[in-house]
């Protein structure tokens, strides 16, 4: 099996669940920050849309070269903005990983940040390792951001404490 085809379905279920996290964003609260060193809503929300068009770029280049001050976050005023920036970076992630071959998911990757080395490793962990697991991290938060502004939290990987869980005995059935 090829990698494209082992890390598809991973890919797609996991911007499935973030999507379902991002639905349930409060259009009135991006300025809610939990904490002094948290970022505000609109800022953490707007990481998590734009990480899936990180794989796409990293499958556009075998070197990423930032300078400080050149990148730019993305920050959301509206939840449609929010969903619509998502949706269109998980389009051509996917795009990108569907036409992907081993060859180039094997391919040594670099990143350096002001002419500094910050990673040198395959583009398959990259995108795993860096790119999924991050967007996984930051989901984590905004789960909690949910939670502290009292809007029921969805489950990733099964219910959460707001949803009924699906081994609970059916009332109705009894």
């Amino acid at each position: 099996m090829s990698i494209r085809d082992t890390l598809l379905p991973e890919f797609d279920h996991e911007m499935a669940s973030t999507r379902t996290m991002l639905e349930r964003i409060p259009e009135d609260r991006f300025d809610f920050q939990p904490h002094e060193k948290s970022w505000k809503l609109a800022r953490l929300t707007g990481h998590v849309a734009d990480l899936p068009g990180w794989v796409a770029d990293t499958m556009r280049v075998q070197l990423l070269e930032m300078e400080p001050g050149q990148y730019t976050p993305f920050e959301p005023t509206s939840r449609k903005e929010l969903l619509e920036r998502f949706d269109k970076n998980v389009s051509a992630a996917h795009a990108a990983l569907a036409s992907a071959t081993d060859e180039q998911m094997n391919a040594e990757w670099t990143m350096k940040f002001g002419g500094k080395t910050v990673m040198s490793m395959p583009r398959y962990s990259v995108l795993r390792g860096v790119i999924i697991n991050h967007l996984i991290h930051h989901r984590g938060q905004l789960g909690m951001y949910l939670r502290l502004m009292n809007i029921a939290v969805p489950g990733m990987y099964g219910p959460s404490a707001d949803e009924p869980q699906f081994w609970a005995n059916d009332e109705k059935a009894a």
